[in-house]
């Protein structure tokens, strides 16, 4: 990639226009005089609910990244997490990220909110000099991620999106095992069928939380549909619609978008992706698995993420999907049998399967390679987080850069559009290069793909 091309009077006038505070860095603007690579990262986090709480925690041993400022649109949240992970720092706290960006002059951004939110953020604070680093999935619908990736490359920003498994060295060599060809050509991949976002059911309003500024509420609602407060919005937010695409432990865009992401990864279809869908069944509320006894004294880390999965109930059903080469993925695993964050990869001379940090090959000689890898030995969102860091002194693109976390996130919501559209049997064909259905205007309709955005909250123009 190449240095930040855009100029400080350019982003000034951007500023006018949107009516928005600005401040490019020195590094952001590849500037003759910038600091050298050697010198630590200042990063910003948006968002301080439990994702970012597990950002900071796994993040202290960088030693090239120093966080500067936080900020919330909730107050309370911003004490709340100050006191629990940041009691000895001396971090600026803001609940506005633009007033941030621009007093603490950081060189990135990581935008930890909530789904809805993030592609509003993260486009200004591209715009105002930032390279982002993106939580999971990283927008609502999928022209909403397609303008992200056009923001990035106009303003030349680095980006990382969170989906971790990119960054984690035995994952990729287990990519790289199926992408090379270790097991010939793949013929199917079989991954798990995740549920989908539920529709909020109107329940009666309950009183605001104390603590929060005036408007705080309609900052946190951001594009959606402003609804009266309940605490099953503001604090169970993965779980609607009006806020996310299936954002629980085993919804949709929740692990989904792990999964997926590998899949895309391992197939070596980073930029593009599959061209036919399929619904196999109607779709139900129903529990993500069968529910089969795991002692609870399993120390394995997979089983314990299998175990959390087992309580998710949600509207799901079998997906299939057909890429341009022929390889089928079918999306049937139940949340409690398999590889919940990765796949299974049946090739013409074997099978791989990755999960997180976790993976079985047949033949078994396959993984007696010298350059195994081995499973990680440092928290897992570590290599993720100082591989963005890295690419941040080097330009370089990013383990997961935001094309590939825009591609992941299709796949998601291709799940949900076939769902939505409930014709069993009947097999929507997907042009991944226009990201348009060329055999059903329903579905090109669907809010999955784009949908309105409430006035104060459009996405800024790309100028």
């Amino acid at each position: 990639m190449r240095e930040h091309q855009i100029s400080r009077r350019s982003v000034l006038k951007l500023g006018a226009v949107l009516g928005i505070p600005t401040f490019v860095s020195s590094r952001a603007l590849g500037l003759a005089g910038q600091a050298p690579a050697s010198e630590r990262v200042k990063v910003a986090i948006v968002g301080l609910g439990g994702r970012a709480r597990s950002i900071v925690n796994e993040s202290r041993e960088i030693k090239d990244m120093q966080i500067v400022a936080v900020c919330d649109c909730f107050k309370p949240a911003i004490d709340r997490f100050v006191k629990d992970v940041g009691q000895d720092q001396k971090w600026g706290t803001y609940e506005d990220f633009r007033t941030m960006i621009e007093k603490e002059k950081p060189d990135g951004v990581m935008v930890e909110t909530t789904t809805h939110a993030r592609a509003w953020i993260t486009v200004i604070a591209m715009q105002m000099g930032m390279d982002a680093y993106i939580e999971k999935p990283m927008c609502l619908t999928i022209r909403e991620g397609r303008y992200m990736v056009q923001a990035a490359r106009k303003y030349n920003r680095v980006t990382q999106v969170g989906t971790q498994q990119r960054s984690m060295p035995i994952n990729n060599w287990a990519s790289d095992l199926v992408k090379n060809g270790a097991i010939g050509k793949v013929l199917t991949v079989i991954a798990p069928n995740f549920v989908g976002p539920e529709r909020w059911p109107g329940k009666p309003p309950m009183p605001m939380p104390e603590g929060g500024s005036a408007n705080w509420w309609d900052v946190w609602t951001n594009q959606a549909e402003l609804r009266p407060y309940h605490p099953e919005l503001h604090h169970g937010w993965e779980r609607w619609w009006d806020y996310d695409g299936g954002g629980l432990c085993y919804g949709v865009t929740g692990w989904g978008t792990h999964s997926y992401d590998q899949i895309q990864r391992a197939l070596g279809t980073d930029e593009t992706g599959p061209v036919e869908i399929m619904l196999e069944e109607p779709v139900r509320v129903e529990p993500c698995g069968k529910f089969e006894t795991i002692p609870e004294d399993d120390p394995t880390y997979l089983e314990y993420l299998n175990r959390l999965a087992r309580p998710v109930v949600g509207p799901r059903a079998k997906v299939r999907m057909w890429y341009a080469n022929g390889t089928e993925l079918r999306l049937h695993l139940n949340g409690d049998w398999g590889p919940g964050l990765g796949a299974i990869f049946i090739g013409e001379k074997g099978k791989v399967e990755i999960n997180r940090n976790k993976i079985a090959t047949n033949p078994k000689e396959l993984m007696q390679s010298p350059d195994y890898p081995g499973p990680i030995t440092r928290p897992e969102t570590e290599y993720h987080i100082a591989n963005w860091i890295e690419c941040i002194k080097t330009r370089k693109r990013c383990n997961a850069d935001i094309e590939y976390g825009q591609r992941s996130t299709t796949l998601c919501y291709l799940v949900n559009i076939v769902r939505e559209v409930g014709e069993v049997g009947f097999k929507l064909r997907w042009d991944p290069t226009t990201e348009q259905f060329t055999n059903h205007d329903g579905a090109n309709k669907s809010s999955y793909m784009e949908r309105p955005r409430r006035k104060g909250y459009e996405l800024p123009a790309l100028v």
